[in-house]
This record gives C-alpha cells, sequence and structure tokens, in this order.
C-alpha cells in the first residue's frame, strides 16, 4: 500500500470508529465518491482529536500550539499541493481533484482554535462564527464531491451543516459543561431563567425544557429550509444526504423521547432507527445508479 492509499485507509479508520451515524451515511453514496468523504471527515476528526482527546497531560496552551502547528502544515500543503501527513495527504489529494476552496479548511482550524479558549457565547451570531467554520464548511467541502447541479446546493449543505451541530450540542450539553464549555446562546438561555449555574446543577428544570424547546424549533426550521436544497445535487448523492439529515436531525427527536433529560441520559439514534432510514435510502441510491 502506498503512502496516499495508506492515508485513506486513515481517514476511513477514524471514519467508522468515530462517525458512527457518519460513517453509515457514506456508505449510501458510490464507491468512487466515498475514500474523499472520508478524507474530509479524518482531518475534521484529528483536529477535534487534538482539541478533545490527544495528548490530554498537555497544557491548554500546549495543545493550542500544537494545533497551530499542525494546522499550519495542512494550510500550507493545501498551498503548495503536496502533503507528508499521514491524514493531510488523502485531504489534498481530494482538495486538489475537486478544486475545493482552501478558506474551509482555514476557517475550521480557527474554530478548533476557539475550543481551547472560548467557554461560551452571548449571543446566536457569536455562535454563529464558532460553528460556520466547526460545521457549516463540512457540508460546503462536501458540496464539490456530491456533485452540484447549481450554486444553490451551498447554501442548503450550509444550513445542513449548522442544523447537524446544533442537533449535537444540544444532546452533549452535559458532556460539554464537563469540558468547560457551553454551546447555546446565553442571552436565549436566560429568556427562559436558565444561568451557568442551574446548568452546571445538571437538574433538569422547566426552565431549562422551555430553553431546549427553543433550540429544539431551530434545528427543525433549518433542516426544513435545507431540505429542497438536497435535490441540487447529482441524483446518485442524494439518498446520502437525506438519510444524513434524518438520523443527525433526528437527534432531537431521540431528546424529546427521555424527557429533555440530557443530563441523565444519553440521545442515542437507535440501531432499529438507523436501520430504517438506511435500507430504503440504499433501495433509493442503487436505483440512482
Amino acid at each position: 500500500m502506498n503512502d496516499l492509499a495508506a492515508s485513506y485507509q486513515e481517514c476511513k479508520r477514524l471514519n467508522r470508529k468515530h462517525g458512527k451515524t457518519y460513517y453509515l451515511a457514506t456508505l449510501l453514496l458510490p464507491k468512487n465518491k466515498r475514500p474523499y468523504v472520508h478524507a474530509l471527515y479524518g482531518f475534521a476528526r484529528y483536529a477535534d482529536e487534538i482539541v478533545d482527546d490527544l495528548s490530554s497531560q498537555l497544557t491548554t496552551q500546549e495543545k493550542a500550539d500544537y494545533l497551530r502547528n499542525w494546522g499550519n502544515s495542512i494550510l500550507e500543503s493545501l498551498r503548495s499541493g503536496k502533503s507528508e501527513d499521514h491524514v493531510g495527504r488523502a485531504l489534498i489529494d481530494t482538495v486538489n481533484r475537486f478544486k475545493i476552496p482552501h478558506e474551509y479548511f482555514a476557517a475550521f482550524l480557527r474554530s478548533m482554535e476557539m475550543d481551547l479558549t472560548v467557554q461560551s457565547y452571548e449571543t446566536y451570531e457569536d455562535l454563529m462564527e464558532y460553528v460556520y467554520g466547526s460545521a457549516a464548511v463540512i457540508g460546503l467541502e462536501m458540496v464539490p464531491v456530491l456533485g452540484p447541479l447549481s450554486d444553490g446546493a451551498l447554501e442548503s449543505a450550509k444550513k445542513l451543516g449548522i442544523a447537524f451541530q446544533l442537533a449535537n450540542f444540544i444532546r452533549d450539553i452535559g458532556e460539554d459543561l464537563d469540558r468547560g464549555r457551553i454551546y447555546l446562546p446565553m442571552q436565549e438561555l436566560q429568556a427562559h431563567g436558565v444561568d451557568k449555574a442551574m446548568l452546571e446543577r445538571k437538574i433538569l428544570t422547566p426552565q431549562i425544557i422551555s430553553a431546549l424547546k427553543e433550540q429544539i424549533a431551530r434545528v427543525r426550521e433549518l433542516q426544513k429550509e435545507a431540505t429542497p436544497g438536497i435535490s441540487l445535487l447529482a441524483p446518485e448523492s442524494r439518498p446520502c444526504i437525506e438519510a444524513a439529515s434524518e438520523l443527525y436531525c433526528g437527534i432531537v427527536e431521540e431528546v424529546e423521547k427521555i424527557g429533555y433529560d440530557i443530563f441523565n441520559n444519553r440521545a442515542k439514534t437507535s440501531q432499529w432507527r438507523r436501520i430504517k432510514v438506511a435500507l430504503p435510502a440504499y433501495i433509493r441510491a442503487v436505483a440512482a445508479r
């Protein structure tokens, strides 16, 4: 196996290990598209691991330095068109093949750096600065691989990426608190009578439920606005994104099923629901090919 093939294989491994729902959706794509989606995921996941998982013994400043050095090497590789990084090789090859704008990756790395220093966001607009780089650009990076039929696919991909991220924020409130972070706009929480101290007690209150309902409604509205744009992708790519939309945005339905008690239960997509979504999507995917 040559270095480039090994890099694609490593990205696939990261996808399969850390992004089970994402990986399942990727299997709905034609085989010739999957490696490039794995490469985009592998880059994002590796950066996320630097922030949250890798080198846990390092200080925040040491992690920031490590992330910045790795990120700068990736950005330089994007400029030169070559990489010696075990994940970067596949990424650079994918970017070159599909002419994906480099600024998406710079924005993603900026958001990862924000994770090391920013603990909360006062307004939705403040949060969107982070979410653009951490999630919206993932959708934008994917569009060239998926095959856009018009530029309108980009705006829908951006909205769907944001919806996915917000759904994750709702599900992961407790885990994020453990990392010292709050990813819901503080002003919107305060409008429901929720403050940082109430969240840190990790006791479900009527105020928290009310705040979560507002955030869930936003996820569903973004999903609704993004859905027509799926038809602007190549037919063979649509079942993958339809399934990803149902499964990722469906996280908020799972939150409702556990009575919004995200502190004591993890809202998870069941294996049965994955099969229920994936099977008809697979039939549509085969037909589209």
